[in-house]
């Protein structure tokens, strides 16, 4: 898998709630604000960046409605594989169910782009060509 980074625009979902979202991409977790008061479609259009490592392979939205007397209510999940992006770059504004006990729940609206880690090559010593090699050979005619 590709180093580098993502970047997540969590554009919207369809619910009736004042959800939040959390954002994880193996150990790495951020939340979005509570999208309070905007009934069935709530938006956030918020960008999160993680950084990308070997073995990374999906990106885990979960929804959850923000209640102020009791706990917050678990909606359910997407799952959004990425190596689609490790090999597009880029993917457009994207629909995603969310699905919670094998049931479908809504969906949520995602784009996503990958900046991969730009390796340094290493510079070409032209003292390390005088060690070894034909010019060193003990070869003679």
């Amino acid at each position: 898998m590709p180093e580098g980074t993502i970047q997540v625009l969590l554009v919207g979902a369809k619910a009736n709630i004042d959800p939040y979202v959390l954002l994880t991409c193996r150990s790495q977790e951020q939340r979005s604000s509570v999208a309070s008061g905007q009934g069935s479609e709530p938006e956030w259009n918020e960008t999160f960046v993680f950084t990308i490592s070997e073995g990374t392979s999906e990106l885990v939205l979960k929804i959850v409605d923000h209640d102020t007397l009791t706990d917050d209510d678990y909606l359910g999940k997407a799952s959004i594989p990425l190596e689609p992006l490790f090999i597009e770059g880029n993917l457009p504004t994207t629909a995603y169910n969310v699905v919670k006990d094998e049931e479908y729940r809504g969906e949520i609206r995602v784009g996503l782009s990958f900046t991969p880690e730009r390796r340094t090559s290493r510079a070409f010593d032209a003292g390390e060509e005088s060690y070894g090699g034909w010019k060193e050979s003990a070869y003679t005619d």
